[in-house]
């Protein structure tokens, strides 16, 4: 199993930085985790956010494809509903060119509860799942048939659907597309949508992210790490009914997300990389789960702690799972045709 690291660029007044140079760090902790052997870079988009983060995460990519030469580049996720279908083959064809053929492109909804994103760009919350799959397949028929030039590198540009549950993963299998979500719970949907849809299961693959912190002392790092979370996950509820008539809720206690099972944004783990592996691999179960990816860092968290996390996944937490194939894994994962 390969293991990525995630971005966002947060950078909340509390702890606020220079966006420059939270911008130009993030490359710099790119390219050492590059250099330390990670496998994968995946930034996520939001738009206005009240602490910034990624509003144009192919742009950064293309940033990053120009001071990297291994890592693949992902964008987990593009909110779909939100481009244009050559648009988003296009800004895709770029980074594959300028990476080499390192370019994974994630697709996904977004959420529904952020009204003001899809009020910027004139779009329709209600249709953003069937959006979704259409620009999925907009895209790939772009690609497939020379609708937009050049083409890429990659014969197949990977194309990951961001749902994560299981109609969504069913959804993904119906498209012959990969499924952005590694909870082996989805497996199945997925593999249901595969059969429907004439696709070979055996072909099907699945990557994902999970909630941690990854350190040698949890509970010395867990002082400042809960403060980070109950932030993140604070500012992500607050959001949620922003452009709506409901109340705010209240703030959440972070210690019931450290105790809670893997479910969604209900958990976060902060344990040590042995521990972290141990729950990845009964995660992701028996399912066809080739990456697992986390967040380098929490908002706002410090330039150092970010680069002591990402240390320790490069060199504590990847190496014990590098050798993990789930039982249903082919050994090649060749393209969905």
């Amino acid at each position: 199993m390969k293991v990525g690291l995630q971005f966002d660029m947060r950078n909340p007044a509390r702890w606020r930085r220079d966006p420059v140079r939270l911008h130009a760090f993030t490359l710099e902790l790119i390219e050492e985790a590059e250099r330390l052997g990670i496998d994968s870079i995946w930034v996520s988009e939001h738009h206005r956010f009240p602490d910034d983060h990624v509003a144009s995460p192919m742009t950064f990519l293309a940033a990053a494809a120009a001071r990297t030469t291994r890592v693949r580049l992902g964008t987990a996720v593009v909110v779909a509903p939100l481009h244009h279908a050559a648009e988003l083959a296009e800004q895709s064809v770029m980074i594959d060119l300028l990476s080499n053929g390192r370019f994974d492109l994630g697709l996904g909804a977004g959420t529904k509860y952020r009204m003001p994103e899809y009020e910027l760009y004139g779009a329709d919350p209600e249709r953003r799942n069937t959006q979704t799959d259409e620009r999925a397949r907009q895209v790939r028929e772009l690609l497939s048939t020379g609708g937009v030039t050049p083409g890429p590198v990659q014969d197949r540009l990977p194309i990951w659907m961001g749902y994560l549950g299981p109609q969504g993963a069913r959804r993904a299998g119906l498209l012959g597309e990969r499924l952005l979500s590694g909870d082996a719970r989805n497996w199945e949907p997925y593999r249901e949508g595969l059969l429907e849809a004439g696709h070979d299961p055996a072909q099907g693959l699945m990557a994902g992210s999970v909630n941690a912190w990854v350190t040698d002392d949890p509970e010395k790092d867990w002082q400042t790490v809960r403060s980070h979370l109950a932030y993140q996950l604070d500012t992500y509820n607050e959001q949620m009914v922003v452009g709506t008539d409901r109340p705010l809720p209240r703030p959440v206690d972070p210690e019931r997300f450290r105790a809670g099972p893997p479910v969604l944004l209900k958990y976060f783990w902060c344990e040590m990389p042995e521990t972290i592996a141990s729950n990845i691999r009964t995660y992701t179960g028996g399912a066809p789960v080739d990456t697992m990816f986390i967040w380098a860092s929490l908002p706002g968290m410090s330039e150092d702690m970010g680069l002591r996390h990402v240390q320790t996944i490069c060199t504590e937490l990847a190496p014990r799972l590098a050798d993990h194939r789930p039982e249903n894994e082919p050994l090649t994962a060749p393209p969905i045709s």
